[in-house]
């Protein structure tokens, strides 16, 4: 018997050697094939060898995937696929009732149970009552279909993930040739262990279709989409794609100049991809040196960006400081993660605000964007391209670990679909000063060093107002201060207004920024389905604020500002508007936020 479901929730969980990640990727790629709207969340250790059959040294991957209405990662998983005890230990927490478990129950011996820290057997125990439990001998059965094939015993137990894979493909009648193309094209050159991964995907299919416990299969319909040409993407690879896209309509070469560092090191990995598309790539040997060669490119005249996560975004502030005093174009990517320190460095936080805003020394203003969905992280890494060009100052663009990570369906677009970015050059060498700015946007122009008539100085030390030469002139340093904090502050004439969604409401607003997004609006948009008196507005313009925030806080009664830290942007937006009180919901556990939470949380100021 077939059911037609508008959504589910599944979670791969397992030791980090057992393949969740890869596991989870391949679902998502199949389901996304199919046209369903997708949000994704890798969740692992940060230890290289994780403590193996330990609750800490449990890896997830988390997909949602629906026909419509797919806002967030979900709450708690509809199917988990536990590998061993140590996952079914980790994410019993977070179940809901009726729930399907899968675990592979040659997993369970006494030693990795105690070793997860069950006292009994829970597949015994009656402890599982509220839960459908298919247990499945995925090792043994792994072990037998691929035993004539001569590999090693490790290569076939590497070959399990593929089993609860199949069993899950069976499980939502998808087809499983996608994944069989994908391990001929992976393992072209290793044909038997294609052929392994291949043979125990097919017996996983075949026992899901053969065992009476699973008496339903289920069937997700496609999302009804614009037409278009779509992929899969992560936020990282989205980013990557937004800087090239930037560089072609920029008209400049794109530099990279970076250090490896946890998540962000995926936009390196992507961009070296595409050196045919003119990208330079620079991997330094510390994340002072990423910067430092950034600045140097867009002295010649290069589209330069450095990637890095908060504690390479400490080490690069003195280099941002010298691009803010030469009033360069520079895009600072950080994709944040748990701090301070080395912190969580696989878990998410929007930990990285106050840092982003006010992190360097002396009065050294810089734009500050964020972006909202894995997607959306093509779109903001354009736009802060286009402002650094636009407006000759360093952009430092936020993402985070949630959404770098994640994945969903992403809309391909043409460059002649973008905007034109028009570098602020300079034509007319009568007319050239360094530091001679743009009427509108205090914006310096951007002229390649070395061209006859254009020569000049860039530096660390405070400029002369226009000549651009060193001067220690008390009342021309004031000047240029000033003059550098209202250029970062005249983007706000560039940028759109804040929109709010649910006008009509007055009671609570509900305020989010970066990488939450769609678990706020998801949050708010069940609220507002049943009836309540709640909005929502989420902040991507950072700094500057867009021209009418004031304008929409003014028609609340209450404003709650939600996000992963303790407090970074309501403390920013308070001492913007001081006349406003901003209630605070905060969450700091290396995890995004939860829909459920959310709502209890606005429903708890809506009755009080």
């Amino acid at each position: 018997m077939k059911t037609t479901l508008d959504k589910v929730v599944i979670k791969f969980a397992g030791d980090s050697g057992d393949g969740m990640q890869l596991a989870g990727t391949l679902f998502t790629d199949t389901t996304a094939n199919l046209g369903n709207q997708i949000a994704t969340f890798p969740d692992y250790p940060s230890e290289i060898r994780a403590p193996q059959g330990t609750v800490a040294g449990v890896s997830g991957f988390q997909v949602h995937f629906g026909t419509a209405g797919v806002h967030s990662i979900g709450d708690a998983p509809d199917v988990l696929i536990a590998m061993n005890p140590a996952a079914l230990k980790a994410n019993l927490i977070n179940l809901k009732s009726k729930c399907t478990i899968i675990v592979d129950g040659d997993s369970f011996s006494k030693k990795t149970i105690e070793k997860a820290g069950f006292e009994t057997n829970p597949l015994e125990d009656g402890s599982l009552g509220d839960y459908q439990v298919i247990e499945a001998p995925v090792t043994s059965l792994t072990k037998t279909s691929i035993a004539d094939l001569g590999l090693d015993n490790k290569s076939v137990i590497r070959c399990k993930n593929m089993f609860a894979l199949g069993m899950v493909f069976w499980l939502f009648n998808e087809p499983l040739e996608q994944t069989i193309d994908f391990f001929n094209q992976k393992f072209g050159k290793k044909p038997l262990i294609a052929q392994a991964n291949i043979t125990v995907l097919k017996t996983g299919h075949n026992f899901a279709e053969t065992i009476e416990a699973f008496t339903t299969s289920y069937v997700v319909p496609p999302a009804k989409k614009a037409p278009g040409t779509y992929r899969n993407i992560t936020g990282n690879e989205s980013t990557a794609w937004g800087l090239m896209a930037a560089a072609k309509k920029a008209n400049r070469d794109l530099f990279l100049g970076t250090y490896p560092i946890t998540p962000a090191t995926d936009i390196l990995h992507e961009l070296t991809k595409h050196k045919w598309s003119g990208v330079k790539i620079f991997q330094a040997e510390d994340e002072i040196a990423g910067v430092c060669s950034a600045i140097g490119a867009s002295f010649a005249g290069d589209l330069a960006v450095t990637t890095t996560s908060g504690p390479g975004m400490a080490l690069k502030t003195e280099a941002i400081g010298l691009a803010i005093m030469a009033e360069l174009p520079l895009v600072i990517v950080n994709v944040q993660r748990g701090g301070p320190s080395t912190g969580l460095p696989t878990k998410t936080e929007q930990s990285d605000l106050s840092q982003a805003l006010f992190g360097r020394n002396g009065d050294s203003p810089a734009v500050v964007i964020a972006a909202s969905s894995p997607a959306s992280c093509f779109d903001w890494a354009f736009e802060a391209c286009r402002i650094a060009v636009e407006h000759m100052t360093p952009v430092i663009l936020l993402t985070e670990s949630y959404i770098a990570n994640g994945a969903e369906p992403w809309k391909v677009k043409l460059l002649d679909e973008l905007k034109e970015i028009c570098p602020n050059t300079c034509n007319n060498v009568e007319e050239w000063a360094p530091y001679k700015r743009n009427a509108e946007t205090l914006a310096r122009k951007w002229v390649t060093p070395g061209t006859p008539g254009y020569e000049h100085r860039i530096g660390g030390l405070e400029k002369e107002d226009e000549t651009g030469n060193v001067s220690y002139m008390p009342l021309n340093h004031e000047k240029m201060i000033q003059l550098r904090d209202e250029k970062v502050a005249k983007v706000a004439v560039d940028i759109p207004l804040q929109r709010v969604k649910g006008k009509d409401a007055n009671k609570l607003l509900v305020i989010g920024w970066g990488g939450q997004f769609g678990i706020l609006f998801g949050a708010v948009n069940e609220m507002q389905q049943d009836g309540k008196n709640i909005a929502f507005t989420h902040f991507n313009y950072i700094n500057p604020l867009p021209q009418n925030t004031k304008q929409v806080f003014e028609k609340f009664e209450r404003i709650i500002v939600c996000e992963l830290n303790n407090g970074q942007f309501a403390n920013y937006l308070q001492a913007q508007f001081p006349e406003f009180k901003f209630e605070r919901y905060n969450k700091m556990q290396g995890l995004p936020f939860q829909i459920k939470e959310l709502k209890e949380q606005f429903n708890q100021l809506l009755e009080d």
